[in-house]
């Protein structure tokens, strides 16, 4: 199997008669590709080919457990609707580590990964409210008359919406069906695979990047053979291969962490549903802050209580319009009363390292990346820079290397120096100040770390968007936002419902066991988003969310396909991305739906705005830029955004014009890379 754009396969081998017994699509067979042995999978048996029999090579051997029949069609589906190849499709339902194995040996047996128990608990299931039962009665109808069916679960945060999960899972398994569970981040998965686990024992498996290849194939080999029947993890869960699924729940699914970045950039949302679709399974996708574009489209089952009565906390606004430390002297006050009464506060910064940028106060230099337009983020304890953009790193400077002044200034905070700050105020040796983001869970964890701050008599978690998604900490009192409106700050037509959720999933942690308060620092406090997530108006913010977006044709009014043409140098990238939108114009999109926009559009998506959309006119659809990019990993980028109503004929349109300039001599040095539905 070769990911290489200029061959698209598939391609025709004979089929030896020693091997016809055993191989059927999905058989993953090593075959000879020039002079290399390389792992095919079997996508269609035929009995002739266009190419002359004495010229066919025959496969050398077969290895064991193929890919289902089932998720080959998936990953056809997702090359086409993804503008991808069929071989990196095919990659992403492939066994773990297959690719790399051609010898056909057996692997031994390993044992099963261990789940750290973090989260509360319960001993027996809960007896549903009123709210739940309604909302379970649509489901369990879907389940018993195995149609495919798609249902949003609209729910506060802590309204019982794992519970809800559980019983949907439960009815499928009584049926002898499989269910698959999806959450945004691996940090999530601790908590929620021991409820399920704790639930349905050993037939729950577990799929994530952060475990060993040798425990992710042993984990996929239980699923493949059915020894285990539910698969919980992220995005990459939804290809668990699961015979006779009956359901997906896809959960907090207003998380951006389920477009994969890498070629084929799909959506595990849209593949969901393809893939219920096509097994005759429900799809139940949940959210305390859904997206717009889930209301508009799917019929939806609301949970407006929390299961306990306790209402949501309160949220105050606090300006630091004026403020020159980082901390709100209401927020020093209230992390304080917080250790004073032995309680645990969670504090929400977006924003990892210890400052944002170093400068020189002499002669002004910024320490940048080599190979990304970025600056470079200062992490202190291990005392380098990092681009969070490329991976690159250099030692911290004591000095300017351009006039040797010592005089470097740091700029701005993100968590790291927030946890020293902290430290310092609060940390008396009985109240400790836990940090979750990226950089910890590379070196620590991420099961630990949430045990520590569980089992912790008091204490303060803070870190980046992690701590805002899916936790049930029952203890945790107070809940900050610190730099709330920094979000809004991005040029993406997604801010405000990003900024939006965020705050009100921080809020949602607050509060589930006794009072709760939540206090969010900006700049902004008159933001549309910010003001809807204070007083806890979901609905109040996607109906004005859903009507600017009708206005100005974005999703879910339209769907955009955002492409990049990179090279070394900035003409190479331009000149591809002009050429397609030359060969755009020969075949043109599908027309925009909805209303006619007021004006121009303003930033679209990306890192940069491409302009202004302008008006549609009529039917036509909208094509913008090219545009250009900030460099990342040493390339220069030129973007087009396309707008279209219709999503099939637009990635055709797309699909066929990037093929056509990239099969040039002229483009030989540039990289196209489509994005469908962006985030």
């Amino acid at each position: 199997m070769t990911t290489a754009r200029a061959l698209r396969g598939p391609f025709d081998y004979r089929l030896p008669q020693e091997l016809s017994d055993g191989v059927d699509v999905g058989s993953m067979l090593v075959v000879p590709f020039g002079r290399r042995e390389v792992l095919g999978v079997v996508v269609g048996l035929a009995d002739s080919s266009e190419v002359a029999e004495e010229k066919l090579l025959a496969p050398l051997r077969a290895l064991e457990l193929g890919v289902p029949t089932d998720l080959v069609a998936l990953a056809e589906w997702i090359a086409a609707e993804y503008c991808s190849t069929i071989a990196r499709a095919l990659g992403l339902v492939l066994p773990p580590g297959a690719a790399r194995r051609l010898s056909g040996r057996r692997r031994r047996a390993v044992a099963r990964p261990r789940n750290i128990d973090v989260g509360t608990r319960s001993p027996r299931p809960p007896e549903l409210t009123a709210d739940q039962q309604t909302v379970m009665e649509p489901l369990i109808a879907a389940l018993g008359a195995r149609r495919s069916e798609r249902r949003l679960l609209h729910g506060v945060t802590g309204s019982g919406k794992t519970e809800i999960y559980l019983r949907a899972a439960a009815a499928a398994l009584e049926q002898g069906r499989g269910a698959i569970v999806l959450v945004p981040e691996i940090a999530l998965t601790p908590q929620i695979v021991g409820r399920f686990i704790e639930r349905f024992g050993d037939t729950v498996a577990v799929m994530h990047s952060r475990l060993r290849p040798a425990e992710r194939y042993a984990e996929w080999r239980r699923l493949r053979e059915g020894e285990a029947r539910v698969c919980v993890g992220p995005r990459s869960a939804v290809f668990a291969p699961i015979g006779d699924l009956g359901l997906i729940v896809v959960d907090e699914e207003h998380d951006s962490s389920y477009k994969h970045e890498g070629d084929p950039r799909y959506d595990a949302r849209d593949v969901a549903a393809e893939r219920a679709a096509r097994c005759g399974a429900l799809l139940l996708l949940g959210s305390a802050t859904p997206r717009p574009e889930s209301v508009e489209r799917l019929p939806a089952s609301r949970l407006l209580r929390r299961v306990d009565g306790r209402p949501l906390p309160g949220v105050e606004v606090l300006d630091m319009r004026g403020e020159t430390h980082g901390l709100h002297p209401l927020t020093s006050q209230a992390l304080a009363d917080v250790r004073a009464a032995r309680e645990k506060a969670i504090v929400l910064l977006n924003r990892r390292g210890w400052s944002n940028f170093l400068s020189c106060r002499s002669c002004g230099r910024v320490w940048s990346c080599p190979h990304c337009d970025v600056a470079l983020v200062l992490h202190r304890r291990d005392g380098y820079l990092a681009c969070h953009h490329c991976g690159h790193r250099e030692l911290a400077p004591a000095r300017c290397c351009d006039c040797s002044s010592t005089s470097v200034a740091r700029h701005g905070a993100g968590t790291e120096r927030l946890q020293h700050e902290l430290k310092s105020v609060l940390d008396d040796g009985r109240f400790p100040v836990f940090r979750l983001d990226a950089d910890v869970v590379a070196a620590e964890g991420i099961g630990e770390m949430l045990r520590r701050f569980q089992d912790a008599d008091a204490g303060v978690l803070i870190g980046t968007q992690m701590v805002a998604k899916g936790h049930d900490f029952p203890d945790v009192t107070l809940g900050v936002v610190l730099d709330a409106d920094a979000t809004l700050r991005f040029p993406d037509f997604r801010a405000e419902e990003r900024t939006f959720a965020l705050i009100a999933q921080l809020a949602g942690r607050v509060g589930r066991g006794s009072h709760g308060r939540v206090l969010v620092q900006t700049i902004a406090p008159q933001a549309r988003s910010i003001v809807h997530a204070a007083g806890h108006d979901s609905d109040g913010f996607l109906a004005g969310e859903l009507q600017r977006r009708r206005a100005l044709s974005y999703p879910p009014f339209s769907h955009l396909i955002r492409i990049v043409c990179s090279a070394e140098q900035s003409h190479p990238a331009r000149a591809a991305a002009s050429a397609v939108r030359e060969a755009l114009a020969d075949c043109p999109p599908g027309p925009v739906v909805g209303e006619h926009p007021v004006g121009g559009a303003g930033p679209v998506v990306g890192e940069h705005p491409v302009g202004g959309a302008g008006p549609v006119v009529g039917d036509n659809p909208v094509v913008l830029g090219p545009a250009a990019l900030f460099r990342l990993r040493g390339r220069e980028r030129q973007v087009l955004v396309v707008k279209a109503g219709e999503r099939r004929p637009a990635v055709q349109a797309v699909d066929e014009a990037v093929r056509r300039v990239a099969g040039t001599r002229a483009h030989a040095g540039v990289h196209f890379s489509v994005d469908v539905d962006p985030q």
